[in-house]
């Protein structure tokens, strides 16, 4: 096959064609992010605060998944830029495997500390029941989402966007109409409460995994996976975790900002506890489609870097840049325009209803600059600049958030965890400028 187009077709019809699949299966993604916990917090108040506490660590899983996937996929495309299909072949099939390793190793870990992660940060023992009885079903498909989504990766590196749609799509919408199913047992299904959300989102990932499986062996690929290249590349091993580590970094530093946040704001109430996983759940609606963007951006920026196509670089990179903080503008208004009526979807507490509305509209502000760090950050990864990205992440989820909303809580109690949300965006979205130009010097 040729893969030769995405150094020859026109800038915006490559990227247009790259990056709306994934952005229709990002924001069905994120659809059923926010069903799924509407679905919850049907149950109760308590299952909903259950299934915020578990995120950071549903979300660290899924970060090494796909950040180790990313490392996949950006060494993968430059392989295919220098015309070097044999690397590119032991890339694919010795990432899968340590994917599959990582999923094996990553189910028994996290099964086994959930109980006092939970306890951490709370005394309630339903919630202590719901999120246990949550995670162990869904961390038991972690080697699914490990394998699934080095599948995903090793699809994107050579451009075939649309068969990851279909597979997330697929996925997705299976989990949304299993979720109501499960949970209160309609029809032959048992009833099964927050297990069944839980086994609903197993099912998903398992359904868009076959669909993986099923292409790859019906539609050949210019990369394949076969036993002849499992036989260890130490520089391509070296490669992969050099860009796969710190792109799992910066996907994981999110939990490591929500559980910081949620000890900070568990000490005032449970209730801002709640707000700030509904604000998480909220944002991913914005966030993933414009990670949709990158994703469609990275195996372009990555294949013609590799090729040698330097302006093509800079065009592909203000393309996607632009398009992402269209993305964000609709964000915005959305979040300024119907907060009550979002935060109104997960609770039906008035109190907390109208805290997380201010929450919203808050943290809201920082949603456009935000596209900077989030394009400049996905860039690097894809040019196999790693810890660059890294970089800018460690900014934007740690070194400015987690100081300003210590001091800000200070003197505005609960507040300031939202207003430190803003002036992070700002202040990493200038910084994400200075790494950018300073790491990638284009002829």
């Amino acid at each position: 096959m040729n893969d030769s187009f995405m150094k020859e077709k026109p800038i915006l019809p490559l990227f247009i064609s790259m990056a709306l699949p994934m952005v229709i299966s990002m924001l069905v993604n994120s659809l059923y992010n926010i069903v799924d916990s509407f679905f919850v917090a049907q149950i109760n108040e308590q299952a909903m605060t259950a299934l915020s506490l578990v995120y950071p660590v549903q979300n660290l899983i899924n970060a090494v998944a796909i950040g180790y996937g990313v490392g996949i996929s950006a060494v993968i495309s430059i392989f295919l830029g220098e015309e070097n299909h044999e690397k590119a072949n032991i890339t694919a099939t010795q990432g899968l495997l340590f994917a599959i390793i990582h999923g094996f190793t990553i189910t028994i870990l996290s099964i086994a500390v959930m109980p006092a992660f939970l306890n951490v940060f709370t005394n309630d023992e339903t919630v202590i029941e719901y999120g246990t009885q949550y995670s162990v079903i869904v961390f038991s498909f972690s080697t699914v989402i490990m394998a699934g989504l080095s599948f995903e990766k090793i699809f994107q590196s050579v451009g075939k966007m649309k068969v990851t749609m279909i597979g997330l799509l697929c996925g997705c919408i299976s989990n949304i109409i299993l979720d109501p199913l499960l949970i209160w047992g309609i029809g032959i299904f048992p009833e099964m409460g927050i297990s069944g959300a839980a086994l609903a989102t197993g099912i998903g990932q398992v359904i868009t995994l076959l669909i993986y499986l099923v292409i790859y062996k019906i539609r050949p690929l210019p990369v394949k996976i076969k036993r002849p290249y499992l036989s260890p590349d130490k520089q391509i091993i070296l490669r992969l975790y050099g860009i796969g580590v710190p792109a799992i970094l910066n996907l994981a530093l999110p939990s490591l900002l929500i559980s910081c946040l949620n000890s900070i704001l568990s000490a005032y109430s449970q209730s801002y506890v709640l707000i700030l996983g509904v604000y998480y759940k909220l944002q991913t609606f914005i966030y993933l489609p414009a990670n949709g963007i990158v994703q469609g951006m990275r195996p372009l920026i990555g294949y013609n870097f590799g090729a040698g196509e330097f302006h093509r670089v800079k065009r592909i990179y203000s393309t996607a840049l632009c398009m992402s903080c269209g993305m964000m503008v609709l964000g915005t208004v959305v979040c300024l325009v119907a907060p009550e009526q979002l935060m109104s979807l997960f609770t039906h507490n008035q109190e907390t209803v109208l805290y997380g509305k201010t929450a919203l509209r808050i943290i809201s502000a920082g949603f456009i600059v935000s596209a900077i760090s989030v394009t400049s950050s996905g860039a690097l990864e894809g040019l196999g600049k790693g810890i660059q990205s890294l970089v800018i992440s460690l900014f934007r989820y740690v070194i400015i958030i987690l100081p300003c909303a210590y001091i800000l809580c200070f003197f505005t109690g609960p507040t300031g965890v939202w207003t430190a949300f803003a002036i992070t965006e700002i202040t990493t979205g200038i910084i994400s400028i200075v790494i950018y130009k300073k790491a990638v010097r284009l002829k």
